[in-house]
């Protein structure tokens, strides 16, 4: 398959993501800690597997038909159910009084193993991968079922008041220069979703084989991911030090390191490292922007500011760019487009040093009541 194809998935991927993150966040501010839109989720990630053999058939009949089935299911399981699960999990963490990054940390050991394997298994035969996927899904609905979670209609009263969310709280939203402030950030650092794409594609394309760049590339993962775990473990710390804004500041430059970096170095070792670096930006940047959003926003929001704001932008950024990096890639090559990436990130990330609020004390309320949206 061709990169230019491969970017119209991906294209479509997006669009479908964005519409699933806009109804998952509004939905689930209404819900609040109850867990129905979790449950959905939940079934869908058990029909993954042969969902996923469906979306390869269907693509050997037609690019377009294909992208299309493939990119409603994926976005609606993993690319907005992995909004909503993190979401949720900083809901329960902010009222539970831990950290949402030592929580979240969690994900990423469970991510390491699972690129370990995946990369072992794609060798074999890459429809294991695909029952694997099914069986994580039976797993998931067992730890859904035996979660707790105490008293939730007393925990959110307590800090956030007794009125549901409406749609007119949502769209409030809108008239926010702070919001807008919020997305112009998300639209650069996203572009780090576009990189990730068909970067595996590059990194085997340093090695003598396809087989031995895909295995490679299964072990790099995986040590990014544990590393990942360890930075989720640190990240709360670093961001309550240095602040919401700073962290996300911090996160951004890294970003853009990284991206300029791949475009200058050559071959498997360089590549590599610049690769780990995505292990320090993203803790970072996940803790930073729930932090900023809980201190600058209505907390009742919370899902709907994390998905649209940050989930739904990079799924708007993604259908744009995706296939635009996809022709890039072919007609440039990954080094140049990556030192375009790059430059974009920076400019982007320098810009909202003075776009974004100031940090402020984390003792400070200011956003608990309907008015202050």
């Amino acid at each position: 398959m061709k990169a230019s194809e491969t970017g119209i998935i991906f294209s479509v991927l997006s669009v479908s993501a964005l519409f699933a993150q806009v109804f998952y966040g509004f939905i689930q501010d209404r819900l609040g800690l109850r867990k129905n839109l979790l449950w959905f989720i939940t079934a869908l990630l058990i029909f993954s597997g042969p969902a996923y053999l469906l979306f390869s058939y269907l693509l050997s009949l037609n690019i377009l038909l294909g992208s299309v089935f493939g990119g409603l299911f994926i976005g609606m399981t993993f690319n907005g159910g992995i909004g909503v699960l993190e979401s949720y999990t900083e809901r329960v963490a902010r009222q539970s009084t831990f950290e949402f990054g030592r929580a979240r940390m969690w994900g990423s050991l469970g991510w390491a193993v699972a690129t370990f394997f995946a990369g072992l298994l794609f060798n074999i035969n890459p429809d294991l991968n695909f029952l694997v996927a099914s069986c994580a899904g039976l797993v998931f609905f067992c730890l859904l079922a035996r979660l707790k979670v105490a008293a939730p209609a007393s925990m959110e009263k307590l800090e956030i008041g007794a009125k549901k969310v409406s749609l007119e709280d949502a769209l409030r939203l809108l008239r926010l220069p702070r919001f807008w402030a919020l997305i112009f950030f998300v639209v650069g650092t996203c572009i780090y979703g576009v990189y990730d794409q068909q970067f595996p594609v590059y990194f085997s394309s340093q090695f003598p084989t396809l087989r031995e760049g895909n295995a490679m590339f299964g072990y790099l993962n995986s040590f990014q991911v544990f590393l990942e775990a360890a930075g989720m473990f640190c990240a709360p710390w670093l961001v309550n030090k240095i602040g919401a804004k700073n962290g996300l500041i911090f996160a951004g430059m890294v970003m853009a390191m990284r991206m300029i970096a791949s475009g200058l170095v050559e071959g498997p070792l360089l590549i590599s490292i610049t690769k780990l670096l995505h292990a320090l930006e993203l803790p970072v940047l996940l803790v930073a922007i729930f932090k900023y959003n809980s201190l600058n926003f209505d907390k009742r929001l919370s899902s709907t500011i994390y998905l649209v704001g940050f989930a739904c932008t990079s799924s708007v950024i993604g259908t744009v760019l995706s296939p635009l990096a996809g022709f890039s890639y072919e007609k440039f090559g990954f080094a140049q487009s990556y030192l375009i990436m790059g430059i974009m990130v920076f400019c982007t990330t320098f810009i909202s040093i003075f776009l974004l609020r100031p940090n402020k004390p984390s003792t400070e309320q200011p956003f608990l009541q309907q008015g202050a949206v």
